[in-house]
């Protein structure tokens, strides 16, 4: 994999993890976050969707890599909703 190609990877997941907390309506954090969030989402969506027997409707092709667009988007969402519900249920009293 090139610096290039990592790059490339790299703004495609943080504009799915972006998608995905739009969705939410939640936010965790800046770009990087966003870009972390997109690859555990993308890990996430596409366990779950072989777990459901369902396909990959958009994969992007980088380099040698395929990204699946569609479950990172899905995946990061469920993620950030599992933090946004986490994160309301504590108090700061300072």
């Amino acid at each position: 994999m090139t610096v290039t190609s990592f790059l490339l990877l790299l703004l495609v997941a943080a504009i799915c993890g972006s998608l995905g907390q739009a969705l939410v309506g939640y936010s965790v954090g800046g770009c990087l976050i966003s870009a972390l969030v997109g690859f555990v989402g993308a890990l996430f969506g596409t366990w779950l969707a072989g777990q459901l027997g369902l396909p990959e409707p958009l994969r992007v092709q980088i380099g040698s890599e395929s990204f699946p667009v569609l479950w990172s988007i899905i995946g990061s969402g469920i993620l950030v909703a599992g933090l946004a519900m986490l994160n309301r249920g504590r108090r700061n009293y300072t």
